[in-house]
């Protein structure tokens, strides 16, 4: 290929590369985006986020916060609950 040819293939290839990537990128930070809405939905109420906060015993919640260096002093239960699941990985 000629020094021509090989400029008008970058000038052509690249482009479409670089667009490819930028849409991947924005579908990725709307679908980060939704799984932080639904996060955040979880744990607007006691009744969606029932099996990690009305169902999970004070004792082993309080230390299991402690355990991950988790201030609970003066906060709701929903609160620790939800930091400590961000904590271990949850989201």
């Amino acid at each position: 290929m000629t020094m021509d040819g090989n400029r008008r293939k970058f000038l052509t290839v690249y482009p479409l590369q670089q667009a490819a990537r930028i849409v991947e990128a924005f579908r990725d930070g709307f679908e980060e985006a939704d799984q932080r809405r639904e996060f955040d939905k979880f744990f607007e109420s006691y009744e969606s986020s029932y099996a990690l906060t009305l169902a999970y015993p004070d004792e082993i919640l309080l230390e299991t916060a402690l355990k991950y260096g988790i201030e609970t002093e003066g906060r709701s239960k929903i609160d620790i609950v939800k930091e400590l699941f961000v904590k271990t990985g949850g989201y």
